[in-house]
């Protein structure tokens, strides 16, 4: 299983990124979820019924942003910090952490 996504990479619509009992999940209903086990610790709130095609991408800028079907920006982590190399991690403190510098977090790890 993978817990990260590099620069262009993304989650379209049921792919995951997973880390022990966390999942990072691109939700058929365009929602973006943190579960751990089955509990929702996070979420874009991004979810429409009725609306697949999303996807979730970590751009050359630094930010991650959910896109809906037609292309349009739903929801944005607003981490742009201008084109380099940026990772995005599912770490195992159950934090989605967006590395070049720690620039973007749910805030959701656990001491």
């Amino acid at each position: 299983m993978r817990n990260v996504l590099v620069n262009n990479e993304g989650l379209y619509a049921g792919q995951s990124l997973v880390v022990e009992q966390y999942t990072f999940i691109m939700q058929d209903d365009c929602n973006l979820v943190l579960y751990e086990y089955s509990t929702p610790i996070w979420a874009s709130n991004t979810g429409v019924t009725g609306k697949n095609g999303c996807r979730a991408v970590m751009q050359v800028d630094g930010n991650f942003v959910v896109y809906d079907v037609k292309g349009r920006a739903v929801w944005a982590s607003n981490s742009r910090r201008g084109n380099g190399n940026y990772i995005l991690v599912l770490q195992e403190d159950r934090n989605v952490v967006i590395y070049g510098s720690d620039i973007w977090s749910t805030g959701t790890y656990r001491k």
